[in-house]
């Protein structure tokens, strides 16, 4: 079952959306701000983004600058990332699809096409 954890008022989101719903995909929706992915999910997501953790991120978000998280991260390990993006959906890059062990974060058409074939 292909997961999308997105945000209703997010543009690139609804595209996502509608472009799963095109295709023909079949998929779990969840809202990113009321259930963030968990951590599991997160470390796969790392897995699939070969450990860079800033690409997780909604770099640009509102509360990624209020909180200063730039200027945060280079000090914060993966496992103290992992928590804070797994208690704030905000935070998280979205949309955000997982597909059993594959995952992307924001929508290209193309790697969600090569993805989901």
């Amino acid at each position: 079952m292909v997961k999308v954890y997105q945000y209703k008022r997010c543009s690139t989101c609804v595209k996502a959306v509608k472009f799963l719903e095109k295709k023909g995909v079949k998929f779990k929706s969840l809202d990113i701000t009321e259930t963030p992915p968990s951590k599991s999910e997160l470390k796969t997501m790392l897995k699939n983004y070969e450990g860079n953790i800033k690409k997780l991120f909604n770099t640009s978000g509102v509360q990624y600058r209020e909180l200063k998280i730039k200027d945060k991260l280079p000090k914060m390990t993966d496992e103290q990332c992992i928590d804070m993006l797994s208690s704030n959906g905000k935070l998280v890059k979205r949309p955000f699809l997982l597909s059993g062990k594959e995952g992307l974060v924001g929508f290209k058409e193309d790697e969600w096409k090569s993805l989901l074939k």
